[in-house]
């Protein structure tokens, strides 16, 4: 040990552990996570315009979007939106739709019709055509016929060939071939697509789900007949999506048909209503922190 009278010397504590000498930082108060919304759109044909309202909720209320998630229809309605297309020319363009604009009857071994159409009806929705593109990052899932599986489609390339692969309703739509492989409708694998908005870095996801149709419809053809048994196909796999959803957004449409164009308005006003009974909820996620501000439409 050295002596009294010997100086100080910082050499002697050369080698001790730096930890005995570092004060320990003030925690304060603990960080708050930001909230990165997603939303993801499930599929329902002509009763995805049920969207709109949706979203037109969503940006009244100025709920910025991390991200938006879209399979069939639903697709179509994340697409636009995320492009830079107002919730009215969304509407707009919903009202005046139909069946024509996006299929041409060609009987075929595969389907019935092509989706050529859906080309030019994309490119006049679309403010953007590529995803690198979008405002708001998109998503969109298509079903691999012969894996089984579904495929997300997001980050790089064209939106429109992701669009038409995932709306190739079986038996109405031929399926959609991209890049050597055949796609159909989204929705057979995932009815709503919440896990992809997880994947895109979602915290809280907000799952639209267009209902079955109830029990007081009767189908007057083949295609609603089909229609029909997918949507109760799909019902029994709706425990893996919802486990996904922090918040679940279910328009009142069941009465109106898979094909009722005509209905639109009472659609979006659906969709409308069922957003606005969600927004208790999301507010509650707004209130932790800042959240991030992320491009929405005008």
């Amino acid at each position: 040990m050295p002596s009294r009278n010997k100086r100080w010397n910082w050499k002697w504590f050369r080698g001790r552990p730096r930890g005995v000498f570092t004060a320990k930082a003030s925690t304060g108060p603990a960080a708050v996570a930001v909230p990165r919304i997603g939303l993801a759109l499930g599929g329902g044909f002509a009763r995805g315009i049920a969207h709109v309202g949706i979203l037109r909720v969503l940006e009244r209320e100025k709920i910025p979007l991390h991200c938006i998630t879209g399979v069939s229809a639903g697709a179509i309605v994340a697409a636009a939106y995320a492009s830079g297309a107002t919730t009215e020319e969304i509407a707009a363009v919903g009202s005046a739709m139909r069946f024509g604009d996006v299929a041409k009857w060609s009987l075929s071994k595969l389907g019935f019709a092509g989706s050529d159409r859906m080309v030019g009806f994309m490119a006049r929705l679309l403010k953007k055509l590529r995803f690198e593109d979008m405002r708001i990052p998109l998503g969109v899932v298509a079903t691999d016929l012969r894996a089984g599986k579904p495929v997300s489609f997001r980050d790089t390339g064209e939106i429109t060939p992701a669009i038409r692969a995932s709306c190739s309703y079986p038996g109405l739509y031929r399926p959609f071939e991209i890049n050597g492989r055949t796609y159909v409708d989204g929705a057979i694998t995932v009815e709503v697509p919440a896990h992809l908005a997880r994947q895109m870095g979602a915290t809280h996801v907000i799952a639209a789900c267009i209902p079955n149709q109830d029990e007081t419809f009767q189908p007057h053809n083949m295609f609603q007949v089909v229609s029909r048994c997918f949507q109760i196909l799909m019902s029994f796999n709706e425990e893996g999506w919802r486990k996904e959803s922090d918040a679940v957004v279910i328009p009142d449409v069941g009465a109106i048909p898979w094909d009722g164009f005509e209905n639109a308005m009472a659609m979006i006003e659906a969709g409308e209503r069922a957003a606005e009974k969600a927004l208790p909820q999301i507010r509650k996620w707004l209130t932790a922190g800042v959240v991030e501000t992320l491009p929405r439409s005008a």
